[in-house]
């Protein structure tokens, strides 16, 4: 009897147990549950900053000193600086400099023969009498004098610029002909518009001042079209493109006293953003 009784003893007090374990069980399972949730969680957040840091620390370390201070003078559009940018071959690049070579001797001898133009052009303004644009037309010849000189001067390093190993990041149409550039190139051809807008302005202002008719194609400036062209980056027929492109429209502005197409400051007139974008219409290979 007695053992009867504590058999039945021990019986209960294993159920009891394997009661007591069914309970706590689900509650330490929950308890797991949320605490890996948590941990989860905190993963995710973490590592989306972890990323970002080692992002941040690597541009860091790719980028120049200072790249997050301050205006990236001669850098252009470009993310990189100049030296930066996809090298070209030495083959390509002495191919770059003989063209070069070649397009400075034949500037030279082209600023010779306009001399003698220069002159029959004055001549013919002082008999029609019109001042101003006589006036005009001798800061422009200075102008291309000083260009003369400085060309007949100049000792230009090729192995440090930039335009001779760079490799083209645009693309642009004139004549129904792609030619390619790079950011030395593209920033001489808004250089021409800019220059053509400015001397077109005064051109036109000249004209108006005289009671002369418009016509900007009779201005030494609009078929001359080298003003401020250095010789350098691109063709002289490429300069002399977008130069007329500006100049007709600065002549239009000047002569209607008006900014339609640009824009004036501290004496100067600059071609509007929108209007030279669509003058030079450059697309990016990149």
């Amino acid at each position: 009897m007695k053992a009867n009784v504590l058999y039945r003893m021990r019986v209960a007090a294993v159920i009891s147990g394997v009661l007591l374990m069914g309970i706590s069980m689900p509650a330490n399972a929950d308890q797991k549950s949320k605490s890996s949730q948590k941990q989860e969680k905190k993963q995710k957040t973490e590592q989306p900053q972890a990323r970002q840091a080692q992002k941040a620390q690597q541009q860091k370390q790719d980028h120049p000193p200072g790249w997050d201070k301050g205006k990236k003078a001669g850098w252009g559009d470009s993310s990189v600086p100049p030296g930066q940018q996809s090298r070209l071959s030495q083959q390509r690049q002495q191919q770059l400099i003989a063209e070069q070579q070649k397009r400075l001797t034949q500037y030279r001898q082209y600023l010779e023969r306009q001399q003698r133009l220069a002159e029959q052009r004055t001549s013919q303004l002082q008999k029609q009498r019109r001042t101003a644009q006589y006036r005009y037309q001798q800061q422009y010849f200075e102008r291309i004098r000083q260009q003369q000189m400085r060309l007949q001067s100049e000792q230009h390093d090729y192995a440090t610029d930039p335009y001779y190993y760079t490799a083209p990041i645009y693309r642009y149409t004139r004549g129904g002909i792609f030619y390619e550039t790079n950011q030395c190139g593209a920033d001489q051809l808004r250089l021409a518009a800019n220059n053509g807008y400015d001397q077109g302005f005064r051109a036109g202002q000249a004209d108006r001042q005289d009671r002369w008719n418009a016509n900007y194609k009779d201005s030494y400036a609009y078929q001359d079209a080298n003003y401020g062209y250095s010789g350098y980056y691109v063709s002289q027929t490429d300069y002399n493109h977008y130069f007329r492109e500006g100049f007709r429209r600065g002549y239009e502005d000047g002569y209607n006293s008006r900014t339609q197409y640009g824009s004036q400051s501290n004496g100067s007139y600059s071609i509007l953003g929108g209007i030279l974008s669509q003058i030079l219409n450059l697309q990016s290979l990149r």
